[in-house]
C-alpha cells in the first residue's frame, strides 16, 4: 500500500535531531511552556512576518483564541465557507456566535469573493450582525486575501485568515500568518508542517489581539496565574511538541519545494484524464496539503475509489458533506439559492495520496491505475 502520508520517511530523515531535542526537555523538565516554545513562537513569528506568534494545543484552539482576541460576542455573525473542515464554523458556534454560510470558487475551492453579497444579505435578513469574514486556505493554498480584505475594510468588519492546511504558503509575496487580521494554523500531525500530537498557532500584529489571546490561553491569566481578567481555556502547546516542530521547521522549505514538485507532476500525468486538476491563482502558491481532483460528471466516486484500493492505492474524500447539510449546522443562515458550487465539489472531490517523499515510481502507480479506473 502506498502511503497516503509518509511521516515515517520524514521522521527518518530528522529522527537524531528530534531525539536529541527531546532528550533536551526531559533535560530541562519544563514540560508545560519550556524555554522551546519561545524559540518556536519567534521563528514562526519571523517565518510569517507577523508581530506575533502565539502557540497552542491545537488549530481549532487557534481559531478560538483568534476570535477571542478579535472580541466576537455571542449572536454575532461571521462569514465562513460551508466547504471546508468543521472546526471553521465550530470556533464560531462554540462561542455563541452564528457561522454564516457561503459559497466558494470552483477552481481555489476558497471563499468566492464575488458571491460574498449573498451571504451578508442572508445575515441581514435573519437580522445577524455580520462583524468578520473568516476564509480558509483549503488544501494549501490561501483565498484571494486581497479581495477579501478590501470587502472587509468596506464593510468595517475584520478577516480571519484560517490556515490550518496553508501555513507555508504565499500570496502575491506575502506569507501566510501575515495576510489578515488574525491567522490561525494546525500542527496536526498530518499537516505540512506537524507535530506529533495535536498543536497550532495564531498570528497577529495587533497588541491587543495578542494581549488577549496570551491570557486566554492560560485560563484568562492576569499578572500571575492566580488572577483572572477573563474567562479563557486550557490552551497551551506541550514544550515536546515545540521541540519537534523547531526540528521540522529545519527542513520545512525543502519539504513545501517538493510538495509543489509532486504536484506538478500530478498536473502532468493527469492532464488528458476526465478529471480537473487543482490549480493556483495568479501570485499564489500553495503548501499542497492535499492534492484534490475533481471528477468529471457521471463516474461513480464510490467505485472508483474501491477499485483504487484493490491496486493499494488509499484515497481520501476532503468533505464529503458540506457544513450547511450537517445537523448540527442547519439553522445557521445561508444564500437563499443554495451554495450549488459547493455541493458540487463535496460530490465530486477526491484526494490521492501527497506528501514530499511521494517517489516518482509510486506516483505513476497512482496515475496508472487511475488512469485504468477512468477509461
Amino acid at each position: 500500500m502506498i502511503p497516503f502520508i509518509d511521516l515515517n520517511a520524514q521522521q527518518q530523515r530528522i529522527r537524531a535531531d528530534i531525539d536529541r531535542r527531546i532528550s533536551a526537555v526531559l533535560d530541562h523538565g519544563r514540560y508545560i511552556m519550556g524555554p522551546e516554545i519561545d524559540e518556536l513562537e519567534a521563528q514562526l513569528a519571523g517565518r510569517a512576518g507577523a508581530k506575533y506568534a502565539i502557540s497552542c494545543s491545537s488549530g481549532t484552539d487557534a481559531l478560538i483564541l483568534g476570535l477571542l482576541g478579535l472580541e466576537l460576542k455571542p449572536g454575532q455573525g461571521v462569514i465562513v465557507p460551508s466547504f471546508t473542515f468543521a472546526a471553521s464554523a465550530e470556533a464560531i458556534a462554540v462561542l455563541g456566535a452564528i457561522p454564516v454560510f457561503a459559497e466558494v470558487s470552483q477552481l481555489s475551492f476558497n471563499l468566492d469573493a464575488d458571491r460574498l453579497d449573498q451571504a451578508f444579505d442572508a445575515a441581514q435578513q435573519a437580522g445577524i450582525e455580520v462583524v468578520g469574514i473568516m476564509a480558509v486556505g483549503l488544501f494549501g493554498q490561501p483565498a484571494d486575501m486581497d479581495a477579501l480584505a478590501a470587502q472587509a475594510e468596506d464593510r468595517g468588519v475584520w478577516l480571519l485568515d484560517d490556515a490550518a492546511q496553508s501555513f507555508g504558503a504565499n500570496w502575491r509575496g506575502r506569507m501566510v500568518g501575515s495576510l489578515a487580521d488574525v491567522t490561525a494554523t494546525s500542527f496536526f500531525p498530518a499537516k505540512p508542517l506537524g507535530c506529533y500530537g495535536d498543536g497550532g498557532a495564531l498570528f497577529t500584529d495587533d497588541d491587543r489581539i495578542a494581549e488577549i489571546a496570551k491570557s486566554c490561553r492560560v485560563h484568562g491569566q492576569g499578572r500571575d496565574k492566580y488572577e483572572n481578567e477573563r474567562i479563557g481555556m486550557t490552551g497551551r502547546m506541550d514544550t515536546i511538541q515545540a521541540a519537534i516542530l523547531l526540528s521540522k521547521l529545519t527542513i520545512f522549505d525543502d519539504e513545501l519545494e517538493a510538495r509543489q514538485k509532486v504536484a506538478d507532476r500530478y498536473s502532468d500525468l493527469l492532464s488528458d484524464l476526465p478529471i480537473t486538476c487543482p490549480s493556483l491563482c495568479d501570485g499564489a502558491s500553495s503548501s499542497w496539503a492535499q492534492y484534490v481532483v475533481t471528477l468529471n460528471e457521471g463516474y461513480d466516486r464510490a467505485e472508483l475509489q474501491s477499485r483504487l484500493a484493490d491496486s493499494d492505492i488509499p484515497t481520501a474524500i476532503y468533505y464529503p458533506r458540506p457544513m450547511h447539510t450537517q445537523p448540527p449546522y442547519l439553522r445557521y443562515p445561508r444564500p437563499a439559492d443554495s451554495l450549488a458550487v459547493t455541493e458540487q465539489l463535496a460530490d465530486s472531490v477526491l484526494a490521492l495520496p501527497m506528501h514530499p517523499y511521494l517517489g516518482e515510481g509510486e506516483q505513476d502507480k497512482v496515475c496508472s491505475a487511475l488512469r485504468h479506473c477512468l477509461r
